[in-house]
């Protein structure tokens, strides 16, 4: 029998998971491994248990209880549902975005470098993005254009921040991924190439081939890696890479938004041939 626990106070201290507690503070920097995250919205929760994540709690709006929370109601029996009217509810920052429902759920146990490696064919590797917006927007379109994992540089925004979560619609439970270690790009470069990659950065160089080049989608085992709004990938990746490749541009237009860039990338190089 579900257990629903009726809130009318938003300084309630059960809402401080939810309404109270920062990114970092859920993250848990001093042990990720019991960390917490919050998914938000009926879709993004769905995917979330679909993916194995355990809920600590949901909370919901009162009016709810008897429609879109009825399948977790029933799915996670034994998981305390807190339901508080709308006007308690809007006092949670964004909560007009959250679909009427939050999740606190525990951070999954991420897979190793090797093992994203050994079983992937089209990876992304994202070196130092620090946008959630943009980090979930990637996560979204990897998901939906082949890609087959993601590998984030400790300098990348997490993937289960909120914003991140939102943003990628869930996809960050669907595509498997993980953080590399602090010893990119090298010799992260030279793990990539010892699986049997082919290393391309994303930027514009003189030398830069296009992304349509048939050369690279009849690689059997493609790595691209993309880097920061701002400055782009370091220059120690570009030297390192295989190829460097851009996607041309008119207008007098050099570049895209990254989270763009990305969609066209994994469009052309998601291809196998």
């Amino acid at each position: 029998m579900p257990t629903i626990l009726p809130i009318t106070d938003f300084l309630d201290p059960q809402l401080d998971i939810y309404a109270r507690l920062s990114e970092n503070q859920l993250l848990n920097r001093c042990d990720p491994q019991n960390g917490i995250f919050i998914a938000e919205s009926p879709k993004v929760i769905e995917r979330a248990l679909d993916a194995g994540c355990i809920p600590i709690s949901f909370l919901t709006e009162d009016r709810h209880l008897e429609n879109q929370a009825v399948p977790f109601l029933e799915r996670c029996p034994d998981i305390p549902f807190f339901s508080a009217p709308f006007e308690v509810l809007t006092q949670l920052t964004g909560f007009a975005l959250t679909r009427g429902m939050l999740c606190a759920m525990r951070r999954p146990r991420l897979p190793s470098v090797e093992a994203l490696c050994r079983t992937s064919s089209r990876l992304v590797i994202l070196e130092n993005i620090m946008n959630p917006t943009n980090i979930g927007a990637i996560f979204r379109s990897a998901a939906a254009l082949g890609m087959d994992g993601v590998l984030l540089t400790s300098d990348c925004s997490n993937p289960l921040y909120r914003r991140a979560i939102r943003v990628s619609m869930g996809t960050v439970f669907q595509i498997p991924w993980t953080f590399l270690d602090s010893s990119w790009p090298l010799p992260g470069i030279s793990e990539l190439k010892n699986h049997g990659f082919h290393t391309v950065s994303m930027a514009l160089r003189r030398d830069s081939v296009s992304i349509d080049d048939p050369k690279l989608s009849s690689k059997q085992k493609l790595a691209v890696i993309l880097g920061s709004e701002g400055e782009g990938l370091l220059d120690e990746t570009i030297n390192n890479c295989d190829d460097t490749v851009c996607i041309p541009m008119f207008h007098g237009v050099d570049s895209l938004n990254v989270a763009a860039a990305s969609a066209v990338a994994f469009w052309e190089l998601g291809k196998r041939k």
